[in-house]
């Protein structure tokens, strides 16, 4: 693999983690949405990766392939004056778990963190090895 080819791959992981914030943001935004535009309780999305294919390697990167809903049960709370109350008085509450979310917000932030390191040392060893050709 080549120097530049260290920034593709980078470059592809910025994108993937920005992505994955973006969406841990939304879910913790919609923690506490009863309803969406479209009528329906909030789910929690979860971003899916997979390795950018490249003939005769092991892949050059990773991309989104999906961003997919929770599968998990939504909470039930009890608040029986609240408009979007079933007739026993509980409101259907998002799937979000906040302690999650933080933890996925801490590792998107930090793998962002690293592919920024791994371009950053690539730029200093290209920098160096035109300093040898001095």
């Amino acid at each position: 693999m080549s120097l530049l080819g260290a920034f593709n791959i980078g470059s592809t992981g910025l994108v993937a983690q920005a992505m994955r914030l973006n969406i841990t943001a939304s879910n913790v935004a919609n923690a506490e949405s009863v309803a969406g535009p479209d009528g329906r309780t909030y789910r929690a999305r979860q971003v899916l990766f997979a390795p950018v294919p490249v003939e005769n390697t092991q892949g050059a990167g990773v991309q989104v392939v999906d961003i997919v809903e929770s599968k998990e049960p939504l909470k039930q709370e009890y608040k029986p004056f609240h408009p979007m109350a079933d007739k026993n008085g509980y409101v259907q509450m998002p799937n979000v778990n906040p302690v999650e979310e933080m933890v996925n917000m801490i590792s998107a932030s930090r793998s962002y963190q690293m592919n920024i390191e791994m371009m950053n040392t690539t730029r200093q060893l290209m920098l160096k090895t035109l300093d040898l050709g001095r």
